[in-house]
């Protein structure tokens, strides 16, 4: 299984020092994760889908689907999904702290 740590820190142009800052670990480790001489954690491994933008599964070199789609549960998260879509980034900035200001508002 190769996996795919070093082609993914490459398209976004970044060093094996800096992906360990972003993950917390030494050089040597992202070294050894590229290499196939160590495996990230899971925890490890979750910091760098989000990181990339690709499921585990993609990073692992398990699946050559980067992005899975996912399946809204029910309708209401179907149209909030169509309607954030259509929104700026900054616009869903102001959404989602909309949104966190109603839950903080109910604890």
């Amino acid at each position: 299984m190769k996996n795919r740590i070093k082609q993914l820190r490459e398209e976004l142009k970044m060093t094996q020092i800096r992906l360990s800052i972003e993950l917390e670990v030494a050089q040597e480790t992202i070294s050894a994760y590229e290499n196939q001489k160590h495996y990230p954690s899971f925890i490890q491994l979750a910091k760098m889908s989000k990181l990339f933008n690709a499921s585990i599964d993609y990073i692992m070199g398990l699946s050559d689907v980067r992005n899975p789609v996912r399946v809204p549960d029910n309708i209401n998260e179907e149209k909030l999904l169509t309607l954030s879509k259509q929104l700026s980034t900054e616009q869903v900035q102001l959404v989602l702290a909309y949104m966190q200001g109603i839950l903080d508002a109910t604890k």
